[in-house]
């Protein structure tokens, strides 16, 4: 595991109970706002420290899911109100440096076609969760349903992450490695996946100009 994550970890074991709440359910926040950090790997601590009595098991679920859900809405309302400039104001944010014009078109497109169903499974998509927030303020989806369907899937998504740690205890670090292997699935899936829409585009737009030589 990298050292700073690593040095994390020790600095949050020294911290008191009260502490230790406040900072994972920060962390679960900052995940959502700034995408390197590696909020997954330190919320399945929390996991840990719940195993060994140090905080409760469902207080971290709950705050971490309260964070999760925070830093969803702060970064849908950031793009609500930016809406379809966000392309063109890219420079204005230091942090859209991290998403590519490419994946905002993406999101957007998945927000239109699948709407909320996009929000309740935005944890479970490696990756993509910043931008998936983002585009769902850009295209303007509900923001009570928007609010609704991301705490039901950060609270899943958390139940599973911490109860990971408290089953694993001292092992906990080895979730990383199936962390990384379940981005590397998602993203490949994902990947498949435009690839079959853009692939099928193409075909319909040739069986069109077909059917149009035709008549």
């Amino acid at each position: 595991m990298e050292q700073h994550v690593l040095d994390i970890v020790e600095w949050i074991r020294l911290q008191p109970v009260l502490g230790i709440y406040v900072i994972l359910a920060i962390i679960a926040y900052l995940e959502n706002v700034v995408p390197p950090i590696p909020g997954d790997i330190l919320i399945v601590f929390g996991g840990y420290l719940a195993s060994e009595q140090i905080i409760g098991f469902w207080w971290v679920v709950y705050l971490t899911t309260a964070g999760s859900v925070l830093g969803f809405m702060t970064m849908y309302y950031f793009g609500y109100a930016v809406g379809d400039e966000i392309r063109t104001q890219r420079n204005r944010f230091w942090f859209l440096k991290f998403f590519d014009a490419e994946y905002l078109d993406k999101a957007e497109r998945w927000m239109y076609r699948w709407g909320q169903g996009v929000v309740l499974s935005n944890r479970f998509l490696a990756g993509a969760r910043s931008i998936i927030s983002i585009m769902a303020g850009v295209t303007r989806l509900n923001p009570r349903n928007t609010a609704l369907y991301a705490t039901i899937g950060a609270l899943a998504w958390n139940f599973i992450l911490i109860g990971a740690g408290w089953l694993i205890g001292d092992n906990w670090p080895v979730i990383k490695n199936y962390l990384n292997l379940y981005g590397s699935i998602i993203a490949g899936v994902i990947a498949i996946y435009v690839l079959y829409l853009g692939v099928r585009y193409i075909l319909e737009k040739r069986s069109v100009k077909n059917t149009q030589k035709k008549s």
